[in-house]
């Protein structure tokens, strides 16, 4: 369900707010080594629970777990790459890899080569993220494409990845299927002053706000995102999966 214009008005604020709170703390703590408490966060393989959905975040490795459907995979690719694949005696396409900068002008190409016919395979997402621009210009193509997507059961949707999620027409995690955000970089720099670096946060929350709405997910989703630093990860649980409408009914 699209998210009404004061629901969005109310995330454009609670986001303004979060974004104020973080770049004032990042100037104040310039120069202090920062806390441990990222450290004390259990690892992502870690099972979640409401109240307790915060874990460790390595953008090189996601943990391999017993319960995935499809083989086991030792090295991340560090570019998106698709392939055909078996889930649940279906055919799907499966989507694996950072997202990289580049990859929103080569993937959606890919993917009509794939997925052009009248009736598409569901993509399956297994991403530790990456570019926020480039995922937000493949989700736009998996929208226009019409597709499905998914994130099958002991895999994840991390960080940018998902955006690609959120571009489906009908989106399903299956259970034990991570989906989690934290905050992003946005501009050349990732190191600045607030009153240099919040124009970049602005804008870019922006764009990825509008997004959202334009896809139909509750924006208000991003306060989680601006809330957990870049080493960690927020995990939804299936309950605010299907509040923000990043599953569509029924495909929790």
């Amino acid at each position: 369900m699209r998210a009404s214009p004061a629901r969005v008005i109310k995330a454009i604020f609670a986001l303004q707010m979060a974004i104020g709170v973080a770049l004032v703390a990042g100037d104040m703590s310039f120069g202090v080594p920062s806390l441990p408490g990222g450290d004390r966060a259990p690892d992502l393989d870690q099972p979640v629970r409401p109240g307790d959905q915060t874990r460790r975040y390595r953008p090189g490795t996601l943990p391999d777990r017993p319960d995935r459907p499809f083989p086991t995979m030792t090295d991340m690719p560090d570019r998106l790459t698709l392939s055909e694949a078996q889930l649940d005696g279906r055919n799907v396409l499966r989507m694996v890899g950072t997202i990289a900068p580049g990859d929103g002008e080569r993937v959606p190409d890919l993917l009509a080569e794939r997925a052009g016919g009248a009736d598409p395979p569901p993509l399956v997402l297994h991403s530790p993220g990456g570019s926020v621009e480039d995922a937000l210009r493949i989700g736009r193509a998996v929208r226009e494409m019409g597709l499905e997507t998914e994130v099958a059961t002991g895999e994840a949707c991390l960080s940018a990845c998902p955006y690609l999620l959120a571009g489906g027409v009908a989106r399903r995690v299956h259970a034990n299927g991570s989906v989690g955000v934290h905050q992003h970089y946005f501009g050349e720099n990732t190191v600045l002053p607030a009153f240099l670096a919040v124009k970049d946060v602005q804008r870019g929350q922006g764009r990825v706000m509008a997004y959202l709405d334009e896809m139909g997910v509750d924006p208000l989703l991003m306060q989680h995102a601006l809330t957990t630093p870049p080493e960690s990860i927020y995990i939804f649980v299936p309950e605010e999966l299907e509040r923000y409408a990043m599953t569509t009914p029924g495909d929790t």
